[in-house]
């Protein structure tokens, strides 16, 4: 016969106390950090459940992994759920738990109040209570606990009327010193959850890519200095570098990815590696390493950050490929496969293996890679883009990202993953700071608001942070193929404001827009493959030229901190198609409500005009009363009300209001 099991290894160790804390938010599928930023209070909740009607008691506490100092905070019952907020005051990795109890002077003093509505005898009530009080203020001091103690005097004192001992065990004042303490005679402790706090870049910004090769490298008196001092008057946070590294010239990429480059063709920056080094060097004509970390100096006085990418990939001339064959695929010929994703192939470019057949291999191999991202944060660099990491493991990904984040709490890491939802947000769990998204392909109003809502409230927005490009080097999809400059107007106001980041590449402001082919989503004459030599001295307001426009909303997202937050997206009905209506509203300390309301014409070479239907509650406005909007845009003001308002976009004026509520 077998032998019976034995029943305690079935129960749920939540389900193991008398309080049971279940549904813990935030959490992520994968158990990893959901994310908070410095500053902002993150929400936490969960049920509690016990048998019987007495009153429950819960609070949060949390602390630096590391260290053993605790920071708590009461939770409040809502709609069946528990809520309380973690504040954190810099970044790091953190840890919290729900501490849950059956609080016997609340469930006594709701009791009382009964009891005494129904005209019972309440002696023997008056000293249940005093004895719960006593016990209580011995977990406090000074006159927190004389104050508690007085009122447990008072119920025990028959010299007082009923009304007096009855006052002073309904006592709020009383009630909330004591619901700082927890009852210890039924606490229960959840799980920790860990939570990753990002310093304000991991969430919110403006990115401007580049190509420093195009503007003459980081020498001396190269354009690429005057190319930086105008994207920092221009209102962007980030400057995003291709790799910088040497370039292979083994099957090197020429012109519009032509498998045949001539003796000058420069080749493409990811294919990695080169006689002059790999990852932790600077491509010669690029300058040095010493000429980069001035270029990061200078942009840090300008207050913008320098953004690296890095791809781990390697050209077949990378020194890793002789020095570590068991790190690539080797063919029975006794050939290493190159790179692709079909229909695409890359023949410059040699994937890594990252789960080589030998552990020494890839414990080697990882701890190479995480030197790269040492490397460079010992040079100053604070953000790394990272290219396809969705073709690398998670398991890689858990590891390195923490590793690195602890030397270097302030290291924001940027995924462009192109790929399907569940790899997206998985790597988001694992550690990514933010993503790039499918923001290019959103263009009716259906699913821009669908995507919109689904970031700001979707499964995975306790953890997952959007960064929205209309375009990049690889990318030229949807209106803006052919497309006129207010078509690029619009998807830059889209992503300027529905995003709390967003980012532009280099030529987006001159409006380039000529597809490789009709079926081909890249540009033709890709900065890929070979040096494009732009006017960005244009006359700010020439028609060829909407970097004026850019540099407007980038002045408005400076202004109005609600942008910089997804959870606070709300559509608004309208009664176009062509019409999208969103808004943001957040309360900082300090700073009161901000409100901005966005009307966008999807259709910015036409004439439209709808009603668009506010909601009062989303932008925190009364419902009843009118208020007043000022255009950002403009300085045009109008007097709006909750429910229905008329707008008319004429593409002469304006592909899109943003409107501001001017609140009392």
């Amino acid at each position: 016969m077998c032998a019976a099991p034995d029943p305690n290894r079935l129960v749920p160790p939540a389900a193991a106390g008398r309080v049971a804390i279940r549904s813990v938010a935030p959490t992520t599928p994968l158990g990893g950090p959901a994310k908070a930023v410095v500053g902002d209070p993150a929400a936490v909740s969960a049920e509690l459940v016990r048998d019987g009607h007495g009153v429950l008691g819960a609070r949060v506490r949390w602390r630096r992994l590391g260290t053993s100092r605790w920071s708590t905070a009461a939770m409040v019952e809502r709609d069946g759920r528990v809520h309380g907020e973690v504040v954190c005051d810099e970044p790091g990795f953190v840890e919290f738990e729900i501490q849950a109890w059956l609080d016997r002077v609340a469930t006594w003093r709701r009791d009382l109040s009964r009891r005494a509505g129904a005209g019972a005898e309440l002696s023997v009530e008056f000293l249940v209570g005093a004895e719960l009080l006593e016990e209580r203020a011995g977990a406090l001091r000074g006159r927190t606990r004389r104050r508690v103690e007085e009122a447990a005097a008072t119920l025990r004192s028959t010299g007082c009327s009923d009304a007096v001992r009855l006052a002073a065990g309904t006592d709020d004042a009383v009630a909330d010193l004591v619901s700082t303490v927890p009852d210890v005679v039924e606490l229960t402790t959840s799980a920790r959850f860990p939570l990753r706090v990002d310093r304000e870049r991991a969430v919110s910004g403006a990115w401007y890519e580049f190509f420093p090769r195009s503007e003459g490298g980081f020498h001396p008196g190269a354009r690429t200095w005057d190319r930086l001092e105008q994207i920092a008057a221009d209102g962007f946070d980030v400057v995003y570098l291709p790799p910088v590294h040497p370039i292979g010239r083994t099957s090197r990429k020429g012109p519009n990815n032509t498998l045949v480059a001539g003796a000058d063709d420069v080749g493409s920056p990811w294919a990695v590696g080169g006689a002059e080094g790999g990852f932790d060097a600077v491509h010669p004509d690029l300058g040095t390493v010493a000429d980069l970390e001035r270029f990061v100096g200078r942009a840090a006085e300008l207050g913008v950050e320098v953004a690296l990418d890095i791809a781990f990939q390697c050209s077949p001339d990378h020194p890793w490929v002789d020095a570590h064959p068991a790190w690539f695929e080797q063919l029975p010929d006794g050939s290493v496969r190159t790179a692709e994703n079909p229909p695409k192939r890359y023949e410059d470019i040699y994937p890594i293996r990252f789960w080589p057949d030998r552990e020494e291999d890839r414990l080697e191999l990882w701890a190479a890679c995480r030197e790269v991202f040492a490397t460079w944060a010992r040079r100053g660099i604070r953000i790394f883009r990272v290219d396809n990491p969705h073709t690398k493991p998670l398991a890689f990904w858990a590891w390195v990202i923490p590793s690195v984040q602890l030397e270097w709490p302030d290291v924001v890491f940027l995924a462009e993953a192109f790929t399907d939802p569940a790899r997206m947000h998985a790597l988001a769990e694992v550690g990514f700071s933010q993503s790039y998204t499918y923001f290019t392909w959103r263009t009716t109003k259906d699913e821009l608001a669908a995507y919109g809502d689904e970031l700001a409230r979707g499964p995975a927005a306790a953890y997952f942070r959007p960064n929205f490009w209309p375009t990049t080097p690889d990318i030229l999809a949807g209106p803006l193929r052919h497309g006129s400059p207010d078509a690029f107007r619009l998807r830059a106001l889209l992503a300027a404001t529905m995003s709390p980041s967003w980012g532009i590449y280099s030529g987006y402001e001159l409006c380039e827009n000529i597809p490789a082919s009709e079926s081909n989503e890249e540009f033709l004459n890709s900065e890929k493959y070979q040096l494009v030599d732009r006017d960005h001295d244009l006359d700010r307001d020439d028609a060829a030229s909407i970097a004026g426009f850019l540099a407007e909303l980038n002045g408005i997202r400076r202004a109005h901190p609600s942008l910089l937050r997804i959870d606070s997206l709300r559509i608004h009905a309208t009664e176009s198609e062509a019409v999208l209506a969103y808004s943001h509203h957040r309360v900082t300390a300090g700073s009161g409500p901000d409100s901005v309301l966005v009307i966008a014409n999807l259709r910015p070479d036409e004439v439209v005009e709808t009603t668009v239907h506010v909601d009062a509650g989303a932008l925190g406005v009364d419902g009843r009363a009118s208020f007043t909007v000022r255009d950002a845009l403009t300085g045009e003001r109008w007097t709006w009300r909750a429910g229905p308002n008329y707008v008319r976009l004429d593409p002469t004026e304006r592909v899109g209001h943003v409107l501001v509520v001017e609140h009392g």
